[in-house]
């Protein structure tokens, strides 16, 4: 883990403890071998996942300036990213991951045991559904989500569950600032408001990645999100 611990020191700038460099370690190996079971993840190797899944999902440490004690809920999770990385490197945060792929879950709530991570909570639930429910709508200081949907439905799965005064980070490709203009009428319509657009440039990457920083300014009216599917279907435009 020595390229996780440098690469991490140099660009967000703070270090990670042994315990915390063991859990990536560990981590590793869990989704490795949980990968020949089911498809969690297309990168298989070390090296790639150090860059591609834990270097990326600690990149939000660039746009957040204190993970600590805040609340965070990682939509569309998948095999766990980037909530899990999050969750090892800040012990204090409290975070959920959200996926409506029950085996996804599975892996996820195995590997928090095994890494002794209290800090996470695992919820079997779509988007559209969780926004609605008053467990979790406008209930997190930080929203966020990676590789999931088109900008428009992606803000109508994001923005109900940011608390006022809250944030939507959004990890986006290199047409980021394309897609945020195509969703500019969903972020007001939601409660949102542009803050910024932050470039990111991953080691051994040749493409460079972007978040997508939206303020929660008003709360999302109750209309919103619709019900399962619509947000896809047929977009805020």
């Amino acid at each position: 883990m020595s390229l996780l611990r440098s690469h991490t020191k140099a660009l967000l700038e703070f270090d990670l403890s042994e315990r915390q460099l063991r859990q990536f370690d560990a981590l590793t190996d869990l989704l490795l071998d949980w990968n020949q079971r089911m498809n969690l993840t297309g990168i298989t190797d070390p090296a790639e996942i150090v860059v591609k899944h834990y270097l990326d999902s600690l990149s939000l440490a660039q746009v957040v300036s204190q993970f600590d004690s805040k609340t965070l809920i990682d939509v569309g999770t998948g095999a766990g990213f980037p909530g899990l990385p999050l969750a090892i490197a800040f012990p204090k945060l409290r975070a959920t991951l959200l996926d409506s792929t029950r085996k996804k879950l599975r892996f996820i709530e195995y590997a928090c045991d095994a890494l002794g991570l209290a800090n996470v909570g695992a919820v079997h639930a779509r988007a559209e559904d969780a926004g609605r429910s008053e467990a979790h709508r406008e209930r997190y200081d930080i929203v966020v989500a990676r590789a999931v949907a088109k900008m428009p439905a992606l803000m109508e799965y994001t923005l109900p569950l940011a608390r006022p005064d809250g944030q939507v980070i959004a990890m986006r490709g290199t047409a980021a600032f394309e897609e945020t203009n195509e969703a500019a009428k969903a972020i007001d319509l939601l409660g949102g408001e542009l803050f910024t657009i932050e470039e990111l440039r991953l080691p051994t990457l040749d493409n460079p990645r972007y978040l997508v920083v939206i303020d929660k300014i008003r709360p999302t009216p109750r209309r919103f999100p619709r019900s399962a599917g619509l947000p896809e279907r047929e977009p805020i435009r």
